[in-house]
């Protein structure tokens, strides 16, 4: 069922982005970084089992920040896929504090979510700061990868750049978040059983965002921007 549902959520997410980067070209882009960022913060607090591994849920959209930072470096600069990058850290910056600062609501006698939202955000706090540092850091290294392995392509190879960048910087941000994340409330075994089976899923997940890179690059048009 699980590998069903992300399946859908791939088609769903990476459309959505493709549309985005049609409708709006880099301002979409770059919004989308900004949901993506959010709401996978949100998703990660969830365990989930694909294919018999443990890993997080959140992968999908964690995964479609690098396929919309690779659209903006290829379609557009280095400078506006970092630059997209920034907003992503920002919006992050405060989806945080605002999510803390609906915690100090004295909530009223007919409320029921108070202590659902608590037990969210607060264990979120501490997800959503590693996922915060993780993500500046494998973002950034593979708008730079990205770039530098172009410049040896030029326009051939498109896969190859989309793939190597998003697969080394992804999964080295799987094994930092997870030990950031998860350290004391997991043992070390359950939190390397998620970071190599998070790996090794948003490796397929990587796979899968490259036809929509060739969608973006092939519907975009310069004038529009």
């Amino acid at each position: 069922m699980n590998e069903l549902i992300i399946l859908t959520e791939i088609i769903f997410a990476f459309g959505c982005l493709t549309i985005l980067s049609k409708l709006f070209g880099k301002s979409g882009c770059i919004a989308w970084i900004a949901i993506a960022t959010i709401l996978a913060n949100i998703q990660t607090v969830k365990s989930i089992a694909l294919f018999g591994v443990l890993t997080t849920c959140g992968n999908v959209m964690f995964a479609s920040t690098f396929l919309a930072t690779d659209i903006l470096t290829e379609n557009y600069s280095e400078k506006d896929a970092k630059k997209g990058v920034f907003v992503g850290i920002v919006a992050d910056i405060i989806a945080i504090a605002a999510m803390q600062i609906s915690l100090l609501y004295k909530p009223s006698d007919i409320d029921m979510m108070n202590g659902t939202l608590h037990t969210l955000f607060m264990f979120s706090m501490r997800v959503s700061s590693a996922s915060l540092v993780m993500y500046s850091i494998a973002n950034y290294a593979d708008v730079v990868l990205f770039e530098k392995i172009r410049k040896r392509t030029g326009e051939k190879k498109m896969w190859l750049r989309n793939n190597v960048s998003t697969i080394v910087c992804n999964c080295t941000e799987n094994f930092g978040f997870a030990f950031l994340a998860f350290y004391g409330v997991y043992d070390v075994r359950s939190i390397l059983t998620i970071a190599v089976s998070t790996s090794v899923v948003e490796m397929v997940i990587a796979l899968c965002d490259t036809p929509f890179l060739y969608i973006a690059k092939r519907i975009h048009r310069p004038e529009a921007d």
